[in-house]
């Protein structure tokens, strides 16, 4: 019973040595901060963050923070004031505030008249409050601060150093009482430079005739900018946004006095910041919360200008960094190119000097390339030649017997007419008609020479606006005999409509005349033979010939080959004929491929683009091609 006793004593004792322990741990304080204007504003937003990041960061109790605002240049009526008093003693009635934080001198006004009420016992801690602005009045002991040292003059300074040659300086203020009450202490500074400029205070204006009026400044000009958070016409405004209208529509340099407005158009300056005083602000309510403050002293001074300035400004002014005061900081510098890039630069030269021996060698090698390509155009011409040059050898028995029968026509016709003149009575008329006759044969005759030199002429390479149609006539004026001879029947549909290709006319009558020689040989053995020559337009407007046979067809083994150099089914051939075919065809932008026929033999088809150039040019200045549709594949016919 007694060792029970003991062990509960025990227990006891170490319960209250922890509670003892730990108080602060478990203590909440409860702090109010009390803004004069709303707390999303620029510098109050700064202000805030550090001073609520260092509040957190360093007690040892549990922080609750009121955010209050109160307005004023948005409410600024005479009733407003004991409104807000009496809602903020309702809102905090069940609420122990341990701390108000007054921040900027409206705020700390309105905590010693009504904070006893508000906050009954609660310390207050202010900051962003100037000397001149606290005066001489003396605070009660419960409340403390830091005290912001604006100063304006030296901005001035700066501004009359970098501009020596100003006569005249514009300030821009509003008419909020905060406004007010700075503008009335920049008045003071500025007198001791009213000998040298005449100074224009621009406050009573509505926003937008401000703005005219700063563009139309005359020369030799300064703009001196405070704080506008009502214009002229009692409009609220974001003092930080303002500064950027002012400075983008003023025709002469802006300066301020803050070191938000660094950035929103103002050149710079010897400028103050209230955001630093939130870290130092916090460390006093910290040391006031804790108790270890020290009555004395009640108030201190923090002067934290700094002298700072816009490169872009700087530049837009046309101001030399040598003429800053020394120990100037710049912002918004714009880094050179080699300062950002230098690694991306250097791998660009780099790359670079890669491509030029890259190019080089290219070069080298296109040269070499185009006299490879020219090589193998001249053995391709002369290969084509010796094509054309086989062909009329076996068309030579049907050339010379069309040319035979007019030359024996010629000879049987001119006898007549020698017997007809050398009677006594000479038969003028039937000798004339006979005449007439040899002049026709004569003609005929030449006719067919000049088809057999187009067709087996030398290549001249160049390309013309050609007609398929009358090429296709020509080749088969040249195998009429051959046709004969063989026992062909010849089925020939050539468009009307059919339009004219670019091309080089030897060189497409060669295709036809091998294709219809090929058709030719491959119904040697065969009954009935029948030759088709067909010629339309596509439905892309390309042009298609296409040449069939009734003979044996091609086997399926050899289709893959069959426009391959030096291959052949003939006992005699070269092997060379539909590879020259195909070879002329792909240089026209054309294609060439061949079917099955029905109910045997093979159909060989080619296509070119067709020649528009009367209606329109191309992008390239010369003539419209139609490009032809893909030609079926081979492998999809089925050849019997």
């Amino acid at each position: 019973m007694k060792l029970r006793t003991a062990l509960l004593a025990v227990c006891m004792g170490l319960t209250a040595w922890m509670a003892s322990a730990l108080p602060a741990s478990s203590a909440t304080r409860r702090v109010v901060l009390l803004f004069d204007e709303r707390p999303e504003l620029p510098g109050l937003a700064l202000l805030q963050a550090d001073l609520v990041r260092t509040l957190t960061a360093n007690s040892t109790d549990r922080i609750e923070i009121y955010n209050e605002a109160m307005d004023l240049s948005r409410f600024g009526s005479n009733n407003y004031q004991p409104f807000l008093r009496d809602v903020l003693q309702k809102k905090y009635a069940d609420k122990k505030i341990d701390l108000a934080i007054a921040i900027l001198s409206p705020a700390l006004d309105f905590l010693l008249n009504y904070g006893s009420v508000i906050f009954p016992g609660a310390p207050i801690v202010f900051c962003g409050i100037d000397k001149t602005e606290l005066s001489n009045r003396s605070l009660p002991p419960h409340v403390r601060g830091i005290l912001l040292k604006r100063e304006f003059a030296p901005t001035v300074e700066i501004a009359l150093s970098l501009h020596p040659k100003t006569e005249r300086a514009v300030v821009v203020a509003g008419t909020s009482d905060f406004d007010t009450r700075l503008l009335a202490q920049a008045k003071r500074e500025f007198r001791f430079y009213e000998e040298r400029l005449h100074f224009q205070y621009l406050t009573t204006l509505p926003l937008q005739n401000l703005l005219t009026e700063l563009s139309h400044l005359p020369p030799r000009t300064l703009v001196f900018y405070t704080t506008v958070f009502q214009d002229g016409a009692g409009e609220s405004f974001v003092t930080h946004e303002v500064v950027e209208r002012v400075s983008a529509a003023a025709n002469a340099p802006t300066y301020g006095f803050l070191d938000q407005y660094v950035g929103r158009g103002i050149v710079g300056g010897n400028v103050y910041s209230i955001s630093t005083y939130g870290a130092e602000t916090a460390k006093l309510a910290l040391r006031v919360l804790a108790g270890t403050e020290v009555p004395e002293p009640q108030v201190y001074d923090m002067p934290i200008n700094k002298l700072l300035f816009d490169w872009r400004q700087l530049r837009r002014w046309g101001i030399s960094e040598s003429t800053l005061p020394k120990g100037s900081e710049i912002w918004f510098r714009e880094q050179s190119a080699w300062d950002q890039h230098w690694p991306e630069i250097l791998a660009i030269i780099g790359a670079v000097l890669a491509q030029a021996m890259l190019i080089a060698w290219l070069l080298h090698e296109r040269q070499y390339r185009r006299r490879a390509e020219r090589r193998a155009r001249e053995t391709f011409s002369e290969l084509t030649q010796m094509n054309r040059m086989a062909t009329a050898g076996e068309l030579s028995a049907a050339i010379a017997h069309e040319i035979k029968q007019p030359l024996t026509g010629i000879v049987t016709t001119a006898n007549a007419a020698l017997r007809w003149l050398s009677r006594e009575n000479p038969d003028i008329g039937r000798a004339r008609d006979a005449m007439n006759k040899v002049v026709a044969a004569g003609h005929h005759a030449s006719d067919i020479i000049t088809n057999v030199r187009g067709l087996f002429g030398k290549d001249t390479q160049e390309k013309a606006p050609t007609d398929l149609n009358k090429l296709i006539r020509t080749v088969l004026a040249v195998i009429y005999m051959d046709l004969r001879k063989h026992s062909i029947e010849s089925q020939v549909n050539l468009s009307e409509q059919l339009s004219p290709v670019i091309g080089n006319e030897v060189q497409l009558q060669q295709v036809i005349l091998n294709l219809v020689m090929n058709a030719i040989e491959s119904m040697d053995s065969v009954e009935p033979r029948v030759l088709s020559i067909r010629s339309e337009t596509t439905k892309h407007n390309g042009v298609r010939v296409s040449i069939a046979d009734s003979g044996s067809g091609i086997d399926i083994a050899n289709l893959d080959r069959l426009f391959q150099p030096m291959f052949t089914t003939k006992a005699r051939g070269m092997g060379m004929g539909l590879s020259i075919c195909k070879s002329i065809i792909e240089a026209h932008n054309g294609k060439i491929w061949v079917t099955a026929n029905a109910p045997r033999g093979s159909i060989f088809h080619f296509e070119l683009p067709s020649y528009r150039g009367d209606k329109r040019k191309s992008e390239l200045g010369g003539p419209i091609l139609a490009t032809p549709n893909d030609a079926p594949s081979l492998a999809d016919e089925t050849i019997e």
